[in-house]
């Protein structure tokens, strides 16, 4: 697990983690000054919304997810999916109380794809129209050059996070770094402006603001966004390069930019369009535009890499169909690519440059999914901290209590925005917590459908009395430990003979996300020629049934994947007839029972050999 802070760890974390939080500054406070309706230079209005900023900061960014949240770590793996596995160990999976857990947690990972697909589109429009402050004849030029930017973007996934992290990390570095410097000298300029560090001009603010205060919330929440996704890709890098990260560079960065921009406002006196790009001398503008336009193609990254992060740990937990994933790194289990999440995400990134057309169309929509994200999260981690970390209640209340209000702020803050495109995200996450859960159920059903029409292992014996052995070994797929698997059944109805070695190979997801490669593989025999392997893999890993064979071959079983016949179970569906939507429900289980990934694949299997025996079920 890359827990190193070394330098290139640190680098690939900037270009990987904070893009999305780093690029905050070129829109945060200047939508929030908006929000409040006071005249351009209002030193109220501006310290009290740097105080807001400065303080969610700590207590949202620093507090919950930096210091509080990357200790709920799964051996290392972070995010919604990962808090479910945790506290799914400790519950009844058949209680009221899992499907609770399963569908906080689906909802939390539904706003979250939701979350990555908005992102690239604003992030990237952002940056495309700030060229027109270089050239105002640039706007016809605006979605072009953003289609061509993310079609770049998302082709450059397939090389990987640690390749991409290598690519974009310098630039990040640079972009903090001018952050920072630029900020400084603002404020070494104008330091009265230090006094928003006293949360009274944040409280002031608000109170003077009775009919505006979740408006502002709303738009100050801009500056945040970006904090569950350095969650969920945790696992690409570490919590210790994140948190040093974070702590010695990020932070202390956005806090001097924020406050840079807050001391030329006062300075100022006057309406500033663009208040991040005062901050430099105007012969620097065009590097600096330059910058500002390739750290905001770079903020994509950061959600790009957590839905694919969300997707490996939803398939390997059972919540999602099987999905072709590929392993990018032989050092970094955490470095993936899932080529059909970043296919659908770029259809739908482009989609919503379409559709909105502009930046400031897209904010409405911006940040309503991720606080609901935030949002599950606590409650999750509150779940982890009583089941896995045995806090007192009392404990849990005085920490994750204060967390939960500073969220609800915040999610009713942005529930201002749902006349103005916040709509969106909320109907698109429904949608997709529909296609989840119907999956989930329906598996359920599928697996009670076999649990009925299954023959225990203990007939086996009886089943190959009798039957003709021919030459060669015969691998059988076992979805359960304790009953035959139903393609072993099919090849003995159909044709009549068995081989004269059997294996029954049982691959089973653990709760973890790394299995430990000494208990990998347990063997067992069940009779002169027949044989049981049980294997085991973590939930962040790739099932490979090539690595377990390898682990019998010291136990005396030597087997080469390429040399045997694989028969692999086919489950085709067959929905009952149903009204409404269970009806629906079913047929739509159904359809993705049908185009989910072959278990050849999946497995790692060879390519040739494979022999597929289909057995109907009813749910």
């Amino acid at each position: 697990m890359g827990e190193r802070a070394t330098a290139p760890a640190l680098i690939g974390a900037l270009g990987v983690v904070f893009g999305d939080i780093g690029t905050s500054p070129l829109y945060a406070l200047k939508v929030s000054l908006d929000a409040t309706g006071a005249p351009a230079g209002d030193a109220a209005a501006v310290l009290g919304v740097l105080s807001l900023i400065s303080w969610s900061l700590l207590a949202v960014v620093t507090l919950k997810y930096v210091t509080l949240m990357l200790r709920a770590d799964n051996q290392g793996e972070g995010g919604i999916l990962a808090l479910f596995a945790l506290v799914q160990k400790h519950v009844n999976p058949l209680s009221r109380q899992a499907q609770w857990v399963a569908a906080l947690a689906l909802a939390g990972a539904a706003l979250f794809y939701c979350d990555a697909l908005i992102t690239p589109a604003i992030t990237v429009l952002s940056a495309v129209e700030g060229m027109e402050l270089l050239d105002p004849g640039f706007a016809r030029a605006v979605i072009p050059v953003t289609l061509g930017i993310l079609v770049a973007l998302f082709a450059i996934q397939r090389g990987g996070t640690g390749r991409v992290g290598r690519l974009f990390g310098p630039v990040m570095l640079l972009w903090f770094v001018v952050l920072g410097a630029s900020g400084l000298a603002a404020i070494l300029r104008a330091p009265s402006v230090l006094a928003a560090l006293d949360p009274r001009w944040a409280i002031a603010l608000l109170v003077g603001h009775p009919g505006l205060g979740f408006a502002i919330l709303g738009a100050v929440f801009l500056a945040l966004t970006g904090g569950e996704a350095l969650y969920a890709d945790m696992g690409h890098f570490g919590k210790r390069p994140v948190r040093v990260a974070w702590f010695a560079l990020v932070w202390p960065a956005l806090m001097l930019n924020y406050y840079g921009q807050g001391a030329q406002l006062l300075a100022q006196q006057e309406s500033i369009a663009h208040p991040l790009y005062f901050l430099v001398p105007t012969q620097l503008l065009p590097l600096f535009v330059l910058l500002a336009t390739a750290a905001s193609v770079i903020a994509s990254q950061a959600v790009i890499t957590g839905a694919f992060s969300v997707t490996r740990q939803a398939v390997q937990l059972d919540l999602l169909p099987r999905v072709r994933v590929l392993q990018t790194s032989a050092l970094e289990h955490g470095q993936i690519f899932v080529p059909v999440v970043n296919a659908l995400m770029l259809l739908a990134v482009v989609a919503f440059v379409f559709g909105f057309g502009s930046s400031d169309a897209l904010s409405g929509a911006y940040g309503a999914a991720v606080v609901g994200t935030m949002l599950v999260t606590t409650v999750l981690g509150a779940a982890v901290a009583r089941t896995e970390w045995r806090w007192p209640i009392v404990a849990i209340g005085a920490v994750f209590g204060p967390l939960l209000l500073v969220d609800l702020a915040f999610t009713f803050g942005n529930m201002t925005k749902l006349d103005d495109g916040g709509w969106v995200p909320v109907a698109l996450a429904t949608l997709l917590f529909g296609v989840f859960w119907t999956w989930r159920e329906g598996r359920l059903r599928l697996r009670q459908a076999l649990a009925r029409q299954a023959v225990p292992i203990a007939d086996l014996p009886g089943l190959l009395a009798g039957v003709t052995r021919v030459p060669g070994t015969a691998i059988f797929l076992a979805s359960n430990t304790g009953v035959v698997p139903s393609a072993l059944i099919r090849n003995l109805e159909h044709n009549r003979v068995a081989h004269e070695q059997i294996v029954i190979l049982n691959l089973t997801i653990s709760r973890t996300p790394r299995q430990d490669p000494a208990d990998r593989v347990r063997m067992e025999t069940l009779q002169d020629g027949v044989h049981a392997l049980h294997a085991r893999f973590g939930f962040m890993e790739t099932p490979d049934v090539r690595e377990a064979l390898r682990r019998c071959r010291p136990r005396g079983l030597r087997i080469h994947a390429e040399e045997v016949s694989w028969f692999l179970g086919r489950h085709f569906v067959r929905p009952r007839p149903r009204t409404g939507l269970a009806g629906l429900r079913t047929r739509l289980f159904a359809w993705m029972q049908r185009r989910s990934t072959q278990a050849s694949e999946f497995f790692n299997m060879p390519s040739k050999g494979v022999v597929l025996l289909g057995t109907e079920v009813e749910v």
